[in-house]
């Protein structure tokens, strides 16, 4: 039989991350609280009631997570030049687009170590749905599912996750190669934004750590967002950035810590930090505070906010190749102050 897991041990199902505190059946449970009050315990009463409630609430709770997206999404695969697992795999991605033709700009969305988790898959939606809004095509990109290791177990292994560093910062590159070769796509203006493990990756894109086969003369992202990374993949406290990269973190983060990022300085592109007091691992994402392999995680509505906000602002702002009002009048759309951009 398998050992009881602590209580801070937590199984991801769901949209929510859902505890192993107690494995008594229901029917156990009220049968013990009702011998223990010596006949029908108070709240016998409103069983019927409650079991109603609670399955109103779910049904509103799985039919909004399904809901489909607004926006065109369409579902692509390309291959992986660094496939990890097996000898070929073909990564999957949903690329949405904005209406007309383009040329547009494009954001390439790396998920976390958890992979394509239904509460990630809410969020990278939702971000979807508000770039293309924006005039950005997007491109959602799933490493772990195509590879067989989905489901939150590259999160469960230190190592699990180093490896992923690397060939997922391969995958960056095939994301942008892949945008690269469609016709709606700006190939000069392509950014990315990664969450956690993501957002790791994401550091490495900044740096310029490309795979070898990466031709350097195509040129790597137009900026990059990394979201709660693991700030040890700068190597030191000083970096030599080859795209700005803008960095959010949460104080209360005790996975990746927010002073691991701190007082680090990029000596050429723009390094920013942005810190949310109170906010702890997984911020953008649509669940309650909670544990996950005894770390701290869950949404904070203002930095969740805040954050996509300034990552478009960050985003237009180093849009290159376009006029001022093409800028002006996104940034006004987000409801970033229009100062002249850069």
């Amino acid at each position: 039989m398998a050992d009881r897991r602590e209580k801070d041990d937590w199984n991801v199902l769901g949209s929510d991350l859902i505890p192993f505190v107690d494995r008594r059946s229901g029917r156990d449970r009220r049968k013990e609280a009702d011998e223990r009050a010596g006949g029908v315990s108070p709240w016998a009463e409103k069983r019927h009631g409650d079991r109603r409630c609670l399955a109103s609430t779910a049904l509103l709770c799985i039919s909004a997570l399904f809901v489909a997206p607004t926006q065109a999404t369409e579902k692509v695969s390309f291959e992986a030049s660094n496939a990890y697992t097996a000898d070929s795999v073909k990564l999957r991605a949903d690329i949405s687009k904005p209406e007309g033709n383009g040329p547009f700009p494009a954001v390439v969305l790396m998920h976390g170590c958890g992979g394509w988790q239904p509460a990630v898959r809410h969020a990278m939606r939702a971000y979807a749905e508000y770039l293309v809004e924006h005039g950005f095509v997007v491109l959602d990109l799933d490493s772990f599912g195509p590879r067989n290791i989905g489901g939150g177990k590259v999160c469960e292994s230190i190592r699990s996750q180093r490896d992923a560093l690397d060939y997922r910062t391969s995958d960056a590159y095939d994301a942008l190669k892949y945008l690269r070769s469609q016709d709606f796509v700006d190939g000069k203006n392509i950014f990315l934004m990664g969450q956690s493990n993501g957002g790791s990756v994401a550091i490495n894109v900044a740096k310029g750590d490309a795979p070898r086969d990466a031709q350097a003369a195509d040129g790597g992202y137009r900026a990059v967002a990394a979201y709660y990374p693991w700030c040890g993949s700068f190597g030191g406290r000083k970096v030599e950035l080859e795209s700005p990269l803008m960095v959010f973190a949460g104080t209360d983060d005790d996975w990746t810590p927010a002073s691991e990022c701190e007082g680090v300085k990029s000596t050429k592109a723009d390094l920013q930090l942005k810190t949310y007091p109170g906010a702890a691992h997984s911020f953008d994402l649509n669940i309650m505070p909670q544990k996950y392999l005894g770390k701290s995680l869950g949404h904070n509505k203002e930095a969740a906010e805040d954050s996509r906000q300034r990552m478009l602002a960050f985003f237009i702002e180093h849009t290159v190749g376009t006029d001022v009002d093409w800028k002006m009048t996104r940034l006004a759309k987000s409801g970033t102050p229009t100062q002249e951009p850069r």
